[in-house]
């Protein structure tokens, strides 16, 4: 999306021209749920003035009760207009996204958003302009039942690009499509993905704040279009077992005032010496970031070799079975496409892990192992082991594990959603630890 440098008087004339009534002021908590509190214009004063405020207290891992009140600071460059929502006498709803701060008007740290912005100040200190990305998430639609509630009955049987009829999502994509462009996204390409039921709709790249707001706005939107559709998107990372699942693959380029930080024309493949540092930084903190880039249990059944999604620490200029890509495009276009990223991930802690990492690689002067050029899957463990390939932690408690021994990786969270979030997921582990499968059932339950 374009972001536009509203004024507060810009805000309010299109509010009265468009006949706005209600505003969202959206955020996001540590998980990556998306928050909103929703109030009549008659406010807009008090929200253009950062006085709103609501119950921390209330919202899964920010403050105790004893300290709950908290601000929202709009960020008017995020105001838009939902192009769906009006009320019986036509008047309209629009949103801002919010930064939260504290009853002391201080920056509050477990605010993810907040958390990003510190991370890349930190890159700008380090003398780089902007962390641009392009992320690729994937989503299922599937039926509902009578009642509305989701089933997990695909609507379609289509394959990688098939069309219609075999697509029978294909309307529900193009609304999908036709709606973010009203919200000012600039939409490369929207498919049918491998997996029957499964798409893609594809944005142009931006800077990483932008990046993350516009993924919880896409999210948003196609939840929003495919009900009206009588469909339910999820972006569960394995749905349903035996087919493709959901990721999120995430491009990635630093930029400085010169231009492309990655791009050498002298360079081997063409890669400046900061990209190559920068890749060695994702190789080697990449299973303790896996628990912020693959945050549930589900995610690490896409995690799983034979249905595209990586499960080794590599990298490769071609090659798709490893962590990491170099796709062919060069100068202004030269990234990195981390592979492993699924899109139940929180953007903006997945994105200021992934740029710790990097920038760590960098003031290390990390060197990345050989590049991988044949299909991992079909190299045992001594051939792995030979080439230095490593596995990704497959569980969530193992990510976990390993992200609670990285300090680089906890920093880039800071200390208060860092604990918050190894306390939380070890929770969720051991409920689902606790939990009988339906597939224990049919295995043992006669044999035993």
């Amino acid at each position: 999306m374009v972001r536009k440098n509203y004024s507060k008087d810009d805000i309010r004339n299109i509010i009265q021209e468009e006949n706005v009534q209600f505003l969202r002021i959206q955020f996001s908590d540590v998980f990556g749920a998306i928050k909103n509190v929703e109030v009549p214009v008659s406010q807009l004063d008090k929200v253009l003035n950062n006085n709103l405020m609501f119950d921390g207290s209330s919202i899964e891992g920010f403050v105790r009760i004893e300290e709950s009140d908290m601000y929202l600071y709009p960020d008017l460059a995020t105001f838009m207009i939902f192009p769906w929502a009006t009320d019986d006498n036509g008047g309209k709803v629009a949103r801002l996204i919010a930064d939260i701060y504290t009853v002391d008007r201080e920056p509050f740290a477990g605010d993810p958003r907040n958390n990003l912005k510190r991370i890349l100040a930190q890159m700008d200190r380090a003398g780089y302009k902007a962390f641009n990305l392009g992320t690729e998430p994937e989503f299922f639609l599937f039926k509902l039942d009578a009642n509305g509630e989701p089933t997990l009955k695909l609507n379609d049987k289509g394959g990688y690009f098939d069309l219609a009829p075999l697509d029978l999502g294909e309307n529900t994509r193009r609304e999908i499509v036709l709606e973010m462009e009203k919200m000012g996204f600039e939409v490369e390409a929207a498919h049918h993905e491998v997996a029957p039921g499964q798409h893609e709709v594809d944005f142009k790249y931006s800077n990483a704040l932008d990046a993350a707001d516009n993924i919880q706005t896409f999210k948003l939107i196609v939840k929003t279009i495919a009900r009206k559709h009588g469909l339910y998107a999820t972006f569960l990372p394995k749905p349903i077992s035996g087919i493709n699942g959901n990721g999120m693959h995430t491009n990635m380029s630093l930029f400085t005032e010169a231009g492309n930080a990655f791009f050498d024309e002298d360079g081997e493949m063409q890669l400046s010496k900061t990209a190559y540092n920068f890749l060695g930084g994702i190789l080697d903190h990449a299973a303790a970031f896996t628990a912020i880039t693959n945050p549930t249990v589900n995610s690490y059944k896409r995690l799983t070799p034979g249905f595209e999604a990586p499960v080794y620490v590599a990298w490769s200029g071609s090659n798709r079975s490893p962590m990491v890509r170099v796709p062919a495009a060069r100068g202004n276009s030269t990234r990195l496409e981390l592979r492993s990223v699924d899109p139940t991930a929180n953007p903006y802690t997945a994105f200021a892990a992934i740029l710790a990492a990097g920038l760590d690689g960098i003031e290390r002067e990390l060197e990345p192992n050989h590049a991988v050029d044949r299909n991992i899957y079909l190299m045992d463990e001594s051939e792995r082991k030979k080439a230095g390939i490593t596995d990704l932690p497959d569980t969530l408690l193992a990510a976990v594990n390993m992200l609670d021994e990285d300090l680089v990786v906890k920093e880039a969270l800071g200390q208060h959603m860092a604990n918050t979030f190894i306390a939380a997921k070890r929770v969720e582990y051991t409920s689902y630890r606790q939990h009988v499968s339906e597939w224990e059932i049919d295995t043992y339950l006669e044999q035993y």
